[in-house]
């Protein structure tokens, strides 16, 4: 589903991510996780398409990013750490808006704000301006406009900042249900309780660096993930 081979991503004199590869299948949550610098957020934005890089390739689904940009981002869905929305509009307006860009039904439109609204308890706020919304809500309708087109690979840096226990637990559900159907979802996170207990496997980055990855029992054998995560950061 994401092939990322020797990804190189500089800035100025400081490479940022280097020489990075991953190979994220159908079906599987991988997470992404290091310390802050450590060329997450960077990886992310480039496997998306946000960044140019100077080196490597990145295919989703068979397409490379640099050569067939529309097609890819029409596969996928980006939920940053910080969700960047337009203010002014309402919820309503802004998933309209959303789905309107991805050429989705106004069937399927309905029936997947109806669906994800109600899970997230948002459904009474879709009519109010963004801009009086709380960093949660924010983050509850930028999950809400991921998943309206019903994407095959989802990209999330820090999904589960903002959340409340009861929202973070429906995203979990949602996440093993798309890659259940066969999707899959590569995101950061510095939870690293979550991560052992959700990911099907794991990389851990470091300056810029993979230093290990795979299935959660690869990686942290008998010890926790968090154990593991230090023992390498050191």
């Amino acid at each position: 589903m994401l092939k990322i081979k020797n990804l190189t991503k500089t800035y100025g004199d400081y490479k940022a991510v280097d020489n990075l590869s991953l190979h994220i299948l159908p079906g599987e949550i991988y997470g992404f996780i290091g310390h802050n610098g450590a060329g997450k957020t960077t990886t992310l934005k480039s496997v998306v398409g946000i960044l140019k890089f100077d080196n490597g390739e990145i295919e989703i689904d068979g397409v490379s990013i640099t050569q067939d940009p529309l097609s890819c981002k029409a596969k996928i869905a980006y939920i940053p750490d910080n969700p960047d929305l337009y203010e002014y509009m309402s919820g309503t307006y802004y998933l309209n808006f959303v789905a309107d860009i991805f050429g989705i039904s106004k069937d399927d439109r309905e029936s997947r704000i109806k669906t994800y609204a109600d899970l997230f308890e948002l459904t009474d706020d879709l009519a109010q301006p963004i801009s009086a919304y709380s960093h949660g809500m924010k983050q509850k309708l930028a999950i809400i406009s991921a998943l309206i087109h019903d994407p095959k690979l989802i990209i999330m840096d820090e999904p589960f900042v903002g959340l409340d226990p009861k929202a973070s637990h429906i995203l979990k559900g949602i996440m093993r249900e798309i890659c259940d159907k066969g999707g899959a979802i590569f995101f950061s996170t510095h939870v690293l309780e979550v991560a052992e207990k959700l990911c099907d496997k794991v990389a851990i980055i470091k300056n810029g660096q993979l230093i290990k990855c795979g299935t959660m029992e690869e990686v942290k054998g008998d010890e926790s993930l968090e154990s593991v995560f230090l023992e390498l950061e050191e």
